[in-house]
């Protein structure tokens, strides 16, 4: 009986510390989970309850699969691959790619461990990298070697899968000489393409599962423009212009579209969405370091998620790479695989630690 009374009073303790912290910042709050098992981590993708990315591991990079500790990690690299990266997770499934030694990268899908890994690079593609997946599908983009504009004559066409290597569907529009399809929510994918003509810069598309569906959502302004993820009702990127780059937020449209870019930040970047918030990086006024970013519509909205990692992970380069529908951010920071777990607010705090003190009242009675 005392054991409990004492786990209970730590947790009210703990709640009463972070009602503190909400109190002294005035916006939302989180808490930094530092993910990094062992050497260098990255994180790149969250469902909810997993987060995914890769670390080190024996002069190499393996994918890792967490479950909201360092501790929980499990390693991804499937046999015969001498490197693998995870890069999306939906539902019970993670998406990424890796390399073996006799073969050029290829997209990878599983389900939760190494042994369920599945190659899905298509037997007509010489190489293939997946980036998301919404449960079901996944997305990424397949390559083969010829007069393509792509490094050493590789064409490139974005990939829809649908859990095999022959299930793929090729989103390249008909109009496009390449193309990468980056991020998948329900029926809508998000990535960029480029036109044929050698003057033609990459342009932000956003598909519904075919190649004709494409809707090219380049914003007025900008030369060039790229979407990396998806919620459904929003697409997130970046747009570039010849001085600069800013993160940019859309709901289908090109003229939809809203300069995400902080006030008095020199660049930025959008990497992910929920419906709701987003999330990135930025390079402030008085820094030449990436800092990672959340907003929630606007520019003006931003908040700078350094300020919640330990000390000796600040003023140094960061990004956040994904959120999920319950606002867990995951990404990185120095090097570190990182995930922000959002505070409750403090109305809500106040009533969890009454409720705490309260079943203690009833165990000493």
């Amino acid at each position: 009986m005392k054991a409990r009374v004492i786990g209970a009073v730590a947790a009210v303790v703990v709640l009463l510390m972070i009602l503190h912290v909400e109190q002294a910042w005035a916006g939302p709050a989180y808490i930094a989970v530092d993910l990094t098992p062992s050497g260098g981590a990255y994180g790149t993708g969250s469902n909810g309850t997993q987060q995914v990315g890769w670390g080190a591991a024996s002069g190499s990079h393996h994918a890792l699969l967490w479950t909201g500790t360092p501790q929980s990690y499990v390693d991804l690299n499937p046999s015969g691959f001498t490197w693998s990266h995870a890069t999306g997770a939906s539902g019970t499934q993670q998406v990424g790619h890796g390399y073996s030694a006799t073969d050029d990268k290829n997209a990878l899908l599983w389900t939760g461990t190494a042994a369920s890994c599945i190659n899905l690079n298509p037997s007509a593609y010489v190489a293939s990298e997946a980036y998301g997946t919404n449960g079901t599908q996944q997305v990424g983009f397949g390559a083969w070697r010829g007069a393509g504009p792509g490094p050493s004559g590789y064409n490139y066409h974005a990939m829809l899968w649908n859990g095999s290597a022959s299930s793929y569907v090729d989103l390249n529009p008909p109009d496009f000489a390449e193309s990468c399809a980056t991020g998948i929510s329900g029926t809508q994918q998000v990535g960029y393409g480029k036109g044929y003509s050698t003057n033609s810069g990459y342009h932000a598309l956003v598909w519904n599962g075919t190649p004709n569906s494409y809707v090219d959502i380049n914003p007025h302004g900008f030369d060039v423009s790229y979407a990396y993820g998806t919620s459904g009702t929003q697409q997130v990127g970046y747009g570039v212009t010849p001085s600069t780059v800013y993160a940019l937020l859309w709901t289908g449209t090109a003229a939809s579209c809203i300069n995400l870019n902080p006030p008095g930040f020199r660049a930025s970047q959008a990497f992910a969405t929920n419906g709701i918030q987003q999330v990135g990086l930025g390079m402030g006024p008085d820094t030449s370091n990436n800092l990672a970013l959340l907003w929630e519509g606007t520019a003006d909205s931003y908040v700078d998620l350094e300020q919640f990692l330990p000390p000796g992970l600040r003023n140094s380069d960061s990004e956040a790479a994904a959120i999920d529908s319950y606002g867990n951010i995951v990404g990185w920071a120095h090097g570190h695989a990182i995930l922000w777990v959002p505070v409750p607010e403090p109305a809500t705090l106040s009533l969890l630690a009454l409720g705490g003190l309260a079943a203690i009242r009833r165990r000493r009675k």
